[in-house]
């Protein structure tokens, strides 16, 4: 048998770092199970302090339900989350703050994303499932749900990979006017395309395919900042744009792979215990669970009606792996399998107002719905990009009074439910969207729903178009 690797002592966690992720342990009686033998054979003295930190701070309040809700930037200290920024994601430490507080047996997210909520279950040992159907975003999911992983695995697969990307003679370069040629140097792009057909000869080899997703997610991760243009993590990239510094390929990856066994150490020490899923597939579809099973929590954010393009978003990444050649994929990869919460997804399927408008379940909200979309349609005719707000908006209400059906089937009476959810104003015109989903979800057959407001937006932007007030919350739903 091969003996295991020892991390480094500079690869190894130090006591700060794992305290840090303490506080949000509290109340998890899986978490405190260190046996001697798991301390011994850390072989650092340490990890037996940290333990019994962690012990001492068992009683203690772990972070707030309201605390920065609605922002991934937290997550970025925490193992596991960090190993790819998904910026449309929440805070873990509140979905943990959640579960704790009501006491939760079972979670399900319908908008999984990168898998933030999951991944916070598995730190209680919750059993949690989820849906993603953006596909790019679902395999990212996938491979953090792998954290389990063995450590001796994903380093020799790693250096495998190392090596022979190293040894590669140097590749074709891609179409000249190509997004990938127009935002990495020659030199950067051809130690990018080594790693990525070293990956690809890797696939054919005896590695488990949690170790194959490791892999693909370390070089998806390090794509952004590798380029010299303006490519802030999920966001779109701005080619006239350009960074002070880009990242060497070869060590940025060794950097993930190492940070990967670091949060393996981690974890292990705070007693994860892997209890989810996540299961590619349209929410707006009925959840096809088996079993009758049904949670009795449900936390989630959906895409917020302002016209934010998922689809266009993944781009670099989904270009880079040649999933698609261009953004005319889009719509046929990944946009159809989304909810409309974008321009130009109705645009491309040519939606008709009437036939959204007619469907029986916005009957709760057709007559406000009507009048906005009817003020959209009108304003666009003014404007020079004659974006199909009307359609969105009603497409976009439609799509989840369908998910709230297919919501209230699989949770159990009295569950909780929290959307983070917030409004918008397209061409200026307001958007209640906390509102209208609030008394979709009634008519699905939940009992009652309150809004708690977290913050407001559209105030910082110099060069916002509308000065409406907006603000993004917790629409809370009981069942």
């Amino acid at each position: 048998m091969t003996p295991k690797r020892r991390l480094r002592k500079s690869q190894q966690p130090t006591l700060a770092a794992q305290e840090a992720q303490a506080p949000y342990l509290a109340g998890n009686e899986t978490a405190l199970l260190f046996s001697s033998a798991e301390l011994a054979a850390t072989g650092n003295r340490e990890s037996a302090a940290l333990a019994i930190r962690i012990f001492k701070r068992a009683n203690r309040p772990i972070a707030s339900r309201t605390a920065r809700t609605g922002t991934f930037i937290d997550n970025l200290k925490l193992p596991v989350h960090r190993w790819f920024r998904y910026s449309a994601g929440f805070s873990a430490q509140w979905v943990q703050s959640v579960l704790v507080e009501n006491k939760s047996r079972s979670l399900f997210d319908p908008f999984a994303g990168s898998g933030t909520a999951l991944l916070a279950a598995d730190t209680f040992g919750i059993a949690s499932a989820g849906t993603e159907s953006h596909p790019f975003v679902h395999r990212i999911a996938q491979a953090k749900m792998g954290w389990d992983f063995e450590p001796q695995e994903l380093h020799t697969a790693a250096n495998e990979l190392t090596a022979l990307a190293k040894a590669m003679k140097p590749v074709l370069a891609r179409e000249p006017e190509s997004l990938i040629t127009r935002i990495y140097s020659p030199e950067t792009l051809g130690k990018l395309e080594r790693l990525r057909l070293a990956h690809g000869k890797l696939v054919t080899q005896d590695y488990s395919p949690e170790i194959i997703n490791l892999l693909w997610l370390a070089i998806t991760s390090i794509l952004r900042s590798c380029s010299f243009v303006g490519t802030a993590q999920w966001q779109y990239v701005l080619p006239n744009k350009t960074k002070s510094r880009e990242r060497e390929p070869l060590a940025a990856y060794q950097e993930v792979i190492a940070q990967m066994l670091e949060d393996r150490s981690r974890i292990r020490l705070e007693g994860w215990s892997r209890r989810s899923a996540i299961v590619a597939h349209d929410a707006r579809e009925p959840f096809a669970l088996g079993g009758g099973r049904r949670f009795d929590t449900v936390i989630t954010s959906p895409p917020y009606p302002n016209n934010y393009d998922y689809a266009d978003a993944t781009r670099l990444e989904m270009t880079f792996w040649k999933d698609i050649t261009g953004w005319a994929d889009l719509q046929q990869t990944v946009r159809r399998h989304l909810m409309h919460s974008c321009s130009q997804h109705t645009a491309a399927e040519r939606l008709k107002l009437a036939d959204l408008l007619a469907d029986p379940v916005l009957d709760p909200i057709r007559k406000d719905l009507s009048i906005v979309c009817q003020q959209l349609a009108e304003v666009r005719l003014t404007k020079g990009g004659k974006k199909t707000y009307h359609t969105m908006i009603a497409a976009y209400f439609k799509d989840l009074a369908h998910v709230f059906y297919n919501l209230r089937a699989i949770t159990a009476p009295g569950a909780t439910v929290c959307f983070v959810i917030g409004d918008s104003a397209p061409y200026g015109i307001h958007v209640p969207a906390e509102k209208w989903l609030g008394e979709l979800a009634l008519a699905a057959g939940f009992g009652k729903w309150r809004f708690e407001k977290l913050r407001d937006r559209n105030i910082k932007w110099e060069n916002r178009v509308h000065d409406v007030p907006l603000h993004e919350g917790n629409l809370w739903i009981e069942g």
